[in-house]
């Protein structure tokens, strides 16, 4: 005779956070992992089609140029209100969401016969995309425990160094061979792999770890306020139309973007379910490492954007030749963010911050000595120590950040974390565009880029206006580097 089935035999049993997750946690990142790869190594393909575009539709790459814009306003404009609602309804349900939209944009861009029919398709995609990244982060860390954060979070920027390195070399490769569209082709497959791992190894309750209960409301104003501060200030930083810094429009649209913030800062300290909680910036180590983390990335983006122009345009390297040296970059980034994660989690997150920190700073002091003889090996190598500062740096500062708030926030925060890289940045690529660009056109070379070595003098004065730039880049690292060293983070929160 049986025995009569206890209460226990019936109820569901809850997932215990505190269980070994060693069998789930790699799963887990598998799955967020191939997105992850696959959603930055399309915003990087972008980049190397753009001519390509261009030369199809007919129109000027300033034109073309929108196609980028449109997805940096998109992405910037709505990650952190999806990165609440992930934290209301879920984040694996706006990750397979934002996967289907990431896959279906790519396609209809594929088969987009207008320009601007495509940067409706770019929209789609950047929906998705903001999507992924709003929830991305704290899905990865809420797979690993606490004392592993830092292994959570140098896995996840391994994988996106991945996806920039794999961008330009796939790109580069596939359009010697086929048209653009078949880049947005490519780049749905592996997503449709990701959607469907997504769908059967992600559990809501582990990736989302909501505290049981009512859903807390939405707070649809401040999403609306914190997303048209944030395209305007990436608009008028972008300058599109090509202004003076001092013109009305640009003047308006920093006078704009204040109003907005003041007027957002207001309504969430008001709102009892705000949608980002500004208290926590009351916490001194959390701001301090927000703030580290927008002026770093103001340091590093720079190189990035302005080394494939002294590659190719001032020393006449091939792109595949250029695309074989800044790869050095992205491993270094890779390498260091693996190492540099776990040895934050076993040691403490603020000294390889700081050790990062100083890596960058005399690169970026190196940088602003290079000119137009300057040996490749030199190059090289100061690249890939760059690219190893970059992740010594970003991944402890990302974990003193998620540690300094509870789990319930990781959603948001995460969303945070992102959005003040994509902030940093632009303003980063605008700070030191602006600066070379002025410096060239008071010597008198406003001319396209890829007359610089043909010019006499132009050469010059790119270098000129590369070592002022460079020389503002060193200072931003420098600030970040006394603020890593004045941040000392305390336990991590681990409230539900």
């Amino acid at each position: 005779m049986s025995s009569a089935p206890t209460s226990s035999d019936s109820a569901p049993v809850a997932w215990d956070p505190d269980a070994d997750l060693s069998n789930y946690k790699w799963k887990a990142f598998a799955a967020i992992g191939v997105s992850f790869i696959t959603m930055v190594m399309s915003m990087s393909m972008v980049f190397v089609a753009l001519s390509a575009i261009a030369e199809d539709f007919g129109i000027s790459l300033r034109a073309v140029s929108w196609v980028v814009i449109a997805q940096a306003l998109t992405i910037s404009a709505i990650m952190l209100p999806m990165g609440r609602v992930a934290d209301i309804i879920g984040r694996k349900r706006i990750h397979l969401i934002g996967l289907a939209l990431f896959g279906g944009g790519a396609l209809f861009a594929a088969a987009s016969p207008t320009l601007g029919i495509l940067i409706v398709a770019r929209v789609i995609m950047a929906v998705g995309n903001a999507m992924g990244q709003s929830v991305g982060t704290a899905m990865v860390v809420s797979v690993f425990p606490a004392n592993e954060r830092g292994k959570a979070i140098g896995s996840q920027t391994t994988a996106v160094a991945l996806g920039g390195a794999m961008g330009p070399v796939v790109a580069g490769l596939m359009l010697q061979w086929f048209a653009w569209q078949s880049l947005f082709i490519m780049i749905s497959i592996p997503i449709a792999i990701a959607f469907v791992i997504g769908l059967v190894v992600l559990d809501e309750d582990r990736v989302s770890q909501r505290t049981p209960g009512q859903r807390p409301a939405y707070d649809w104003l401040g999403a609306f306020l914190s997303a048209a501060a944030v395209v305007l200030l990436v608009l008028t930083i972008n300058n599109p139309l090509g202004v003076g810094w001092l013109s009305p429009l640009l003047i308006g649209g920093f006078i704009g973007f204040i109003l907005l913030m003041v007027g957002f800062v207001k309504w969430e300290l008001g709102n009892p379910s705000p949608m980002l909680d500004l208290r926590m910036f009351k916490n001194t180590v959390f701001s301090m490492a927000v703030t580290t983390r927008l002026i770093g990335f103001m340091g590093t983006t720079a190189t990035r954007f302005m080394m494939p122009i002294y590659l190719i345009s001032l020393r006449g390297l091939g792109e595949g030749a250029a695309g074989g040296m800044l790869f050095l970059s992205s491993m270094g980034m890779g390498i260091a963010a693996q190492s540099g994660g776990r040895l934050a989690d076993r040691f403490g997150a603020r000294p390889f911050t700081i050790i990062g920190f100083v890596a960058l700073f005399a690169t970026a002091g190196v940088f602003a000595f290079m000119d137009s003889d300057t040996p490749f090996w030199f190059v090289m190598s100061a690249l890939f120590i760059n690219g190893l500062a970059m992740g010594m740096w970003s991944v402890p500062n990302n974990t003193v950040i998620l540690n300094a708030v509870s789990k319930a926030q990781f959603g948001v925060v995460g969303a945070l974390t992102n959005l003040t890289r994509n902030v940093g940045n632009v303003i980063g690529q605008a700070i030191a565009a602006a600066i070379v660009v002025g410096v060239m056109t008071s010597q008198g070379f406003d001319i396209p880029l890829d007359q610089i070595d043909t010019i006499v003098g132009a050469s010059e004065a790119f270098i000129d206006g590369w070592k002022i730039a460079y020389i503002a880049v060193t200072g931003f690292t420098l600030v970040g580097l006394l603020l890593a060293i004045m941040t000392r983070p305390g336990k991590s929160v681990e409230g539900e």
